[in-house]
């Protein structure tokens, strides 16, 4: 092998290798805490008693309008998002769920200069005092809070049944320069708030449980061993599943690119839907 084969390999090597140690990385890019096997059984048959009680009513899911309440948390210098990217984002979130019976309209915004709460981290004591001071409204009330937290984090959220025992912890956080415009390409286009409003309705990943399990409850997603990342066109990862097919990769709740990401399926906006009403909605 020649010198110059040998440089060129070692190239290859070194590409691939800081790939995958990135995509390791990104792999935490979201740090919801998902319910465990347990408390998943017991969410999902609320759920599930919500929707067969609607059902067998002959009613339909009403229509829901989301009043979006955006703090913007600043360390003086870096992190104060304008109301231009503010608006873009939540429209971003309306178009994600055209079709689906929810909408979202901007309420309330402020601006805090706290650097410890700036670059807050999931279930920190920062966290919790920044929403404790900034949280407004009820139940459903989305309120999202724009900061730093690093760690290769872009954002973490609550799930709808949290509410009754935490409602001050209620809403999402998500890294600011992931707002439509910001810095973070290829997550600068809106949705890493489309996918983390999507776990505050109600939804898990993709990938939950891999290809063995009941995944992520909704049955229109096909099985996914693990989280997708860039835009992996033909990805199957449980080619012996049932549910056997593609990958979701074009799903809000993978792992992908934002420009990859266009959807949800009718599963899910079902689910968000009974998660709403069973635990949000006039709550």
């Amino acid at each position: 092998m020649t010198r110059l084969k040998m440089v060129a390999l070692a190239f290859v090597w070194l590409v691939m290798w800081s790939s995958a140690i990135a995509q390791e990385h990104l792999s935490l890019r979201c740090a919801t805490r998902e319910p465990n096997a347990e408390e998943r059984g017991k969410i999902d048959q609320v759920i599930a008693r919500n929707r067969e009680i609607r059902q067998a009513a002959g009613l339909f899911f009403s229509l829901a309008t989301v009043s979006v309440h955006v703090h913007v948390i600043t360390d003086g210098a870096n992190g104060n998002v304008t109301d231009a990217e503010i608006n873009d984002q939540i429209a971003v979130l309306d178009a994600a769920h055209a079709g689906s019976g929810f909408s979202f309209t901007r309420g309330s915004v402020d601006r805090t200069n706290n650097a410890t709460w700036f670059t807050m981290s999931p279930g920190s004591a920062e966290e919790a005092e920044a929403k404790a001071a900034l949280r407004v409204g009820s139940a459903d009330d989305l309120n999202i809070y724009t900061a730093n937290p690093g760690g290769g984090l872009l954002g973490w959220a609550t799930f709808p049944s949290s509410y009754v025992n935490n409602p001050s912890n209620d809403g999402v956080v998500i890294l600011f320069s992931s707002l439509p415009g910001g810095s973070a390409a290829p997550y600068n286009l809106g949705d890493t708030a489309t996918h983390e409003v999507g776990h505050w309705l109600g939804l898990y990943h993709t990938f939950q449980g891999g290809c063995t399990g009941r995944g992520d409850l909704v049955s229109d997603t096909p099985a996914e061993k693990s989280p997708a990342f860039g835009c992996p066109a033909g990805r199957d990862s449980c080619p012996q599943k049932k549910t056997a097919g593609p990958d979701p990769i074009h799903n809000f709740m993978d792992y992908t690119d934002d420009a990859c990401m266009s959807e949800f399926t009718g599963g899910q906006t079902d689910r968000t839907h009974a998660a709403w009403d069973a635990f949000r909605n006039g709550k």
